[in-house]
């Protein structure tokens, strides 16, 4: 038996756009994909760096996208090296600014993007090393 494992998987309206999108704005490498005789995209996987995600695009009363949901419930978290960059990389590429990136109580500068498909990220980087106590000192002095 293997290691269990959690994968995401995006039900996305238009599967090559999103994949279009996730090559060019975060440098996912298409793993494969596959399609129906019509074109529309059963199974896709993508890798960014050694993480793997899938996505499929939506069908109705089975898997529907953020578009048709009027939003995603799930926050997609994605540490880089340079936030600003991939941040910028990501509105270029069509996404839209939830948050703005900015540095953060809790040692990370980071932000929130919907992505073209309607899925949230949130992009960061760890920008100081801090403990869950000196965390916590911070949050409370936040209120």
């Amino acid at each position: 038996m293997t290691n269990p494992s959690v994968r995401p998987r995006l039900v996305v309206r238009d599967g090559a756009a999103a994949i279009d999108f996730y090559t060019s704005a975060l440098g996912a490498k298409e793993i494969h994909r596959f399609a129906d005789p019509a074109g529309k995209i059963i199974d896709a996987e993508l890798q960014i760096g050694d993480d793997v995600f899938s996505l499929t695009e939506e069908q109705a009363d089975v898997n529907l996208s953020p578009a048709t949901l009027g939003g995603s419930p799930l926050l997609l978290t994605l540490t880089v090296d340079d936030a600003d960059a991939v941040g910028a990389a990501m509105e270029q590429a069509g996404a839209e600014v939830v948050f703005p990136i900015n540095d953060q109580f809790y040692g990370r500068r980071e932000g929130r993007l919907r992505d073209p498909s309607g899925h949230l990220w949130i992009v960061g980087q760890v920008i100081e090393s801090l403990s869950d106590e000196e965390i916590n000192a911070r949050l409370t002095d936040q209120t």
